[in-house]
């Protein structure tokens, strides 16, 4: 029996006003009068109309809202219909509105008998079978422990939403309205005019199951034939393997040397590798999982760019006092204090966010999440970082994925829209603060955006008399998963992220996390079975699914087993290599001893989670898969793991033909200074911070907008323990235009903002350790090879000249583009070579920081080293639609002496505000520092230090090593002591005008008001 519960408000809804604001925006002129959003919640399962009348009303607040429950081929009653709350369920008034139901027609849909709403047009939106349903799945969860019954597997509750709109609209209109908000990858959608909706007596009633074919012949392949032209391995390894019906799986994203080696070696074998082994190949040898590109000869580097630089670099500066453990584990970790070890991690979902921005950006940040739980033996990740990096969100120009036009690209600003969402739902609902993050635009972002998600977690060094940091699956230990269940979702989605995206990319690589699950296991997991040693070893469950987790573990013990049968599925018909690689969400993968199994899975069955035993961990030196008494899978671990071949990588040297613009000096500087504060990358994002919870756990010391004026800051200070004063900060750097002149500078930009800006806000210089994210594009040609090299040789210099050692890092190496313009013209749009560089350092005493805002009127103004003409690839030159040439470099030597004696001015408590000089330069800096403060600034531009001599180029030269200072005026000559062999400048004071005054040796340059300023800071997103 199908019931449909509605969720109707009483009073306005917001959610109806925002809709309606949005849609009149893009739709300006539909004659668009009213918008009505109802949540509809669809019971599959046979309930009483008691039973249904409770879960109702959990499901509301009966102050603000009412529901209203229709049952299939059965009677409607209401819920909470009067004003004060209660429920009217008598025989009269259902019998009242079943006539209602059964005599209206068409003239009486004003009338609101039916829904009591007046409308024209329903439209019903819900997630397509599979997809998965968060708020559904809580709410079947709710309902269970409501009634205290059980739903079957086949038996559930689903979420949808019907949107009620009125206006003189045709049906193509709302066609195009519906187009505009809905993902089609994940997303069904039903539309009815009000005529049609009284009649059918309301939408259908729909479950969204899933009804997959069982495996069989067309959909399970036993073996695959290796022995076959070079032509068809290609088609292999590109479009997958071939069905029956002669379609193609999705990539395998394998080229013909790794094909060729697993020829090879299943010819030593005397068969033909199974669908299974070959898949499972592809998960683990793909550039996702192995990270070939860094890890192959490249050049004369015969260890290739990671042994080489990143892990070079640590090793080289042998900080073990500091680093605890990098580069061997899902997260990497510092020593925070004597008895605590804090860990970081940054991901990119960058390819399906770009098809599914939700879920990407909400996959991402429960996977990085995952990521703390699953080091060492568990920690409890604290707080959640993000980055975006988009189109322009004001660019609407269709772009396709095939030649047919029939797959078209979403927009920046709706992939925009849909990761701040995504990150939100996943930060939020786990429970977890959000306190900082970056927004940048470019518009070769617009195929493929970028989208980071970081998680920094807790974790004591000693679980009992055990290093929290050692785990290791013993043979005989049990493979257990625990978490979620396994469906289609996530399938090919390592090796759909290791090639361009494109016509053949895979829907299926989409996935949607599940917070409400993870956090119930992450809490009896972090909480409780850690602490009580009831497993030896973990890990996360995410690219590759089991295939990659269980493998990786296995290596542990040197071996495993494992039972297919016994991995719980969503739904029926999947195939034993589906569920193998499949990336559904939510899953932790543990080796538990035999003699604990009992007690952990009392204990996650009494916390509400799920478990599951599916095999166990031996020390045979094979990865061993079998499925109903069947082996299907036989792979030596050594071949598994290490068999990929290796490969020598060639660079080449593209000569760039770029030249300073010449132009002259803007007269009118006030308007440039408006202007630029307007621009993308450098406006508010207000509407972002102010989403995300960053006040959870209370942990915040500082917070991602400072002072008055709201203004989003460079980094963020935290408190991982309450019981002590010290902190964490957290800071990025990145200069994407940069790599448009020189990926070596571009490189060395980002180490050092990032670097620099943990130490403005109160890190010890001695502390801070480095992340790398590389994003890059088409990293098959060598010419993106010279400049994927030559960053990373920037990555050994500068972390080695700040001793600053590396410990996580992640690369994302083709985002590419390759598709259709909306005249059926071929196009490739590539991403700006992309280096996002995440600083964490520690902070010795919590009440020794600085802040970006102007305090007191009076104090002194410094800018802390030198400005000169260094404006390549600059937002300012962005902004006349020049690169140049000169791009900012990097000393380090001069910079990491400024640093260290402004560390020891802040220590001292002389500097009142610090900020990093960075994207749009010395105007920037200042704004935001007014801004927040909401306090003026007089400023000379004579007195700057440095070879700039135009007032435009001292303003917005992006010069490196810069910092903004204000000092307490009778603490003068003691700061500049302490600065002293550094270059500086006093530059001006802060004044209580409420107006930024810029003049040069007396000649007025700038005068605007606070009220100016801000208005153009806030304007981009102020209807976000």
């Amino acid at each position: 029996m199908i019931s449909r519960i509605a969720v109707y408000s009483k009073v306005p809804d917001t959610r109806n006003a925002v809709r309606l604001k949005t849609l009149k925006t893009l739709f300006p002129k539909f004659k668009l009068d009213k918008i009505e959003i109802v949540d509809i919640y669809t019971v599959d399962k046979k309930l009483s109309e008691n039973q249904l009348e409770s879960v109702a009303e959990i499901l509301i607040n009966p102050v603000t809202e009412y529901s209203k429950i229709r049952v299939e081929n059965g009677k409607t009653f209401v819920i909470a219909k009067q004003d004060h709350g209660g429920v009217i369920a008598s025989e009269a008034s259902q019998s009242r509105l079943k006539n209602n139901l059964s005599n209206q027609d068409s003239t009486s849909r004003k009338s609101g008998a039916l829904n009591d709403i007046s409308f024209d047009f329903a439209i019903e939106i819900g997630f397509l079978p599979g997809v998965t349903d968060n708020v559904g799945n809580t709410t079947k969860q709710s309902a269970q422990d409501h009634l205290k019954i059980k739903f079957s597997d086949d038996e559930g509750i689903y979420s949808s939403q019907v949107i009620f709109i009125t206006g003189k609209l045709s049906l193509d209109e709302v066609t195009e309205i519906v187009n505009s908000f809905i993902n089609p990858l994940i997303q069904r959608v039903s539309i009815k005019s009000a005529g049609q909706y009284q009649k059918d007596s309301g939408m259908d009633f729909y479950v969204p199951k899933v009804k997959l074919v069982p495996a069989k012949a067309g959909i399970h392949t036993d073996y695959v034939d290796l022995n076959v032209p070079d032509e068809e391995l290609k088609k292999i390894g590109k479009l997958g393997i071939k069905n029956e019906d002669g379609s193609r799986r999705g990539p395998l994203a394998l080229d013909l040397d790794y094909l060729k080696t697993i020829q090879t070696y299943f010819k030593l074998k005397k068969r033909n590798p199974t669908d299974i082994e070959l898949e499972t190949l592809a998960q683990t040898w793909s550039e996702h999982c192995k990270h070939t590109i860094f890890a192959d000869p490249i050049d004369d580097v015969k260890d290739g760019l990671f042994k080489t630089y990143i892990k070079g670099a640590t090793e080289k500066i042998n900080k073990k006092d500091f680093t605890a453990k990098v580069f061997n584990d899902n997260s990497g970790a510092i020593n925070f204090d004597d008895d605590f070890l804090i860990t970081h991690k940054v991901e990119t979902h960058n390819t399906p966010s770009a098809l599914d921005p939700f879920g990407g950006a909400i996959t991402g940040i429960v996977g990085v999440n995952r990521d703390a739980i699953g080091f060492g033996l568990g920690a409890k990740p604290i707080f959640n970082t993000y980055g975006f990096m988009v189109g322009d969100p004001e660019d609407e120009e269709p772009i396709f994925k095939d030649k047919l036009l029939t797959q078209k690209m979403l927009s920046p600003k709706r992939i925009l829209e849909g990761v701040v969402s995504g990150i939100n739902a996943g930060g939020n609902q786990s429970g977890i603060p959000t306190p900082t993050g970056f927004l940048y635009f470019d518009d070769r972002y617009k195929g493929k955006p970028l989208v980071f998600a970081g998680t920094v977690g807790l974790i004591p060094k000693k679980i009992g008399d055990k290093s929290a940091t050692a785990k290791k699956a013993e043979p005989g230990d049990l493979v257990v998963m625990v978490g979620g269940k396994v469906g289609a979702d996530g399938i090919h989605g390592a090796t759909f992220s290791s090639e361009g995206l494109g016509a053949d990319s895979p829907s299926t690589a989409v996935q949607i996390g599940d917070p409400i699950t993870q956090k119930k296991f992450s809490d009896a997991i972090i909480k409780e079975a850690r602490d009580k040693g009831f497993y030896d070893s973990i890990t996360d469950c995410g690219a590759g699914g089991l295939s990659s987790s269980v493998g990786e573990m296995a290596r542990e013990s040197g071996g495993v087993e494992v039972d297919l049968e016994k991995v719980p599925l969503k739904y029926s018909g999947l195939s034993p290599w589906q569920i193998w690689i499949s990336e559904s969400q939510e899953r932790m993968v543990l080796s538990i001893p035999q003699n604990k199994w009992k007690e952990f899975e009392e204990l996650m069955k009494s916390r509400g989670v799920d478990a599951w035993e599916i095999g166990k961990f031996t020390d045979s030196g094979k990865c061993e898969i079998k499925f109903k008494g069947k082996t299907i899978l036989d792979l030596d671990l050594e071949f598994l793991h290490e068999g990929l071949p290796v490969r020598k990588q060639e660079t080449r040297y593209k000569k760039q033909n770029l030249v300073e613009p010449k132009f002259a000096e803007p007269e009118d500087m006030g308007k440039i200074f408006l202007e630029m504060m307007g621009r993308l990358n450098i406006s508010s994002f207000e509407f972002i911070s102010k989403q995300y919870d960053h006040t959870v756990q209370g942990t915040a010391v500082t917070y991602p907008l400072a002072g008055r004026g709201r203004v989003n800051v460079d980094s963020t200070v935290v408190r991982p323990l309450l019981t002590s004063q010290k902190g964490l900060v957290l800071s990025q750097g990145f200069y994407p235009s940069y790599s448009d002149i020189d990926t070596y500078w571009m490189a060395a930009a980002s180490i050092d903002t990032a670097f620099k800006n943990a130490i403005i806000s109160g890190a010890n210089p001695d502390k801070i350790a480095l992340l790398d994210n590389f994003c890059w594009a088409s990293s098959n040609e060598p010419e993106s090879l010279f400049a994927l090299k030559r960053a990373n040789e920037a990555l050994y210099d500068f972390a080695v000249s700040y001793k600053s050692p590396y410990i996580s890092g992640k690369d994302s190496m083709f985002n590419d583009f390759n598709g259709f313009d909306e005249k059926g013209n071929s196009i490739k749009i590539s991403v700006p070579y992309t280096l996002l560089i995440s600083s964490i350092g520690i902070v010795e005493n919590i009440e020794k920081i600085a802040t970006p805002d102007f305090k007191i009127s009076g104090d002194l103004i410094y800018v802390l080293g030198e400005t000169n003409e260094e404006l390549g690839g600059s937002e300012y030159y962005k902004s006349i639609n020049e690169v140049g040439n000169s791009v900012p470099k990097v000393d380090a030597d001069k910079n990491l002496k400024l640093y260290l004696a402004y560390a020891k001015a802040l220590e001292k408590g002389l500097i009142a505000l610090g900020i990093g000089l960075g994207i749009g330069g010395l105007s920037v800096a200042l704004a935001k520092s007014s801004l927040a403060g909401m306090i003026g600034a007089s400023i000379d531009l004579s007195k700057l230090e440095g070879n700039v001599k135009r007032n435009d180029f001292a303003l917005f030269s992006e010069s490196q090593g810069r910092i903004l200072v204000s000092v307490d005026p009778k603490r003068k000559l003691e700061f500049e002591k302490i600065m002293e062999g550094n270059s500086i400048s006093e530059i001006g004071e802060v004044v209580d005008s409420k107006k930024i005054e810029i003049s040069n040796s007396g000649k007025n340059v700038v005068n605007l008001s606070l009220d100016e300023v801000y208005e153009k800071y806030a304007e981009r997103f102020k209807d976000w």
